[in-house]
């Protein structure tokens, strides 16, 4: 029986990419699953990253010891073993508790005010240690997964696609720059001619599919969703609100291509486009909108060994889900229903 050969599409959302980690070590025990594409963004270009350099050096289980000393490194521990102990209340005490604490308060306050080029000399981005340790040769190597990490030109709002040998730590750091909290980072771009500096690819791209849309890569992809698409309740308080607007800010770009895919099935199925002019993407996607509707963006930006562990553990078991309802389709149909999100 022939391999089930897919694309990931790995959003970005600071340290909630813990639950991507949770479905990639799961999806990664799959023998007959083939990953041979992956478009990512801030935390998931971090994950597509670490994955892609594990697999090169040790296949699956290299990608699988790769992630894990990835998040090791995020949550500043040996090991998680423990950190369930730190969370006794569950995931929205906890979080309430971190985004009400003194400390996440001042950083706030401070943000507001304050550009981080502030600093001057004592600036330091605080991603640079992990993203130096990674093994470029086998991130920028040329067998499959291929790899694309999506980033925002600050001068004219485009994205940009690194991909190749153009993946290094800026890239990865350029990817996950919230213009906020980050200096801006500087890179020489070949499409421009000229050094340009870039903030956060969820901007244009969280992340982007249509570098996913190659003739050599498969139809299928699974989109790993880590800011929900959805909210019941309305934000009230300037944390909620402003929580809410980037989360629609950053899902913008995605819905966006969705609907563009959604109307071009469309168009094939009415027989207006023939599919052999345009390619049948099968769009899946892995997601935990109850969970992540209890966080907030305080823990995005502060890594708790608590919070992480417990969504590497939801992203798992959301993992375990789709392979049970929809692995049957890989190959065959999308199991996201696209009609039916912009009917």
């Amino acid at each position: 029986m022939g391999k089930l050969r897919i694309n990931l599409a790995l959003q970005g959302g600071g340290a909630h990419g813990a639950f991507t980690w949770g479905v990639l070590d799961r999806l990664l025990q799959e023998d007959d699953i083939e990953v041979c594409g992956i478009s990512g963004t801030s935390a998931g270009a971090l994950n597509g990253a670490a994955l892609k350099a594990g697999w090169v050096q040790g296949g699956a289980e290299g990608a699988r010891e790769n992630l894990e000393w990835l998040w090791l490194q995020v949550a500043g521990v040996g090991d998680l073993e423990m950190a369930h102990w730190l969370a006794p209340f569950g995931l929205g005490a906890l979080s309430q508790a971190i985004e009400y604490s003194w400390p996440v308060a001042f950083a706030d306050a401070v943000s507001s005010v304050t550009s981080p080029y502030a600093y001057g000399a004592f600036y330091r981005n605080p991603l640079s240690d992990i993203v130096a340790k990674l093994n470029y040769d086998s991130v920028c190597h040329g067998v499959a997964p291929q790899l694309f990490i999506s980033a925002t030109r600050v001068r004219n709002g485009k994205i940009k696609i690194f991909s190749g040998e153009e993946i290094s730590g800026d890239a990865i750091m350029a990817s996950a720059c919230l213009p906020t909290i980050f200096q801006a980072v500087e890179i020489f771009d070949p499409e421009t001619d000229r050094i340009e500096p870039f903030w956060d690819g969820g901007y244009c791209g969280n992340p982007a599919l249509f570098p996913l849309f190659g003739g050599d890569l498969p139809d299928d992809i699974v989109i790993i969703n880590i800011n929900p698409l959805e909210r019941e309740d309305l934000p009230k308080t300037s944390k909620q609100i402003q929580n809410r607007i980037n989360e629609i800010s950053f899902n913008s770009s995605l819905l966006r291509e969705l609907r563009a895919i959604e109307f071009v099935q469309r168009l094939i199925e009415e027989g207006t486009v023939s599919s052999d002019r345009m390619s049948r993407v099968r769009v899946h996607m892995i997601a935990d909108d109850d969970l992540m509707e209890q966080l907030s963006v305080a823990t995005k930006t502060v890594p708790n060994p608590a919070v992480i562990s417990a969504l590497k553990e939801a992203g798992q078991i959301a993992a375990e889900r789709f392979l049970k309802d929809h692995k049957s389709k890989i190959g065959k149909e999308s199991s996201l229903d696209l009609p039916k999100m912009f009917g």
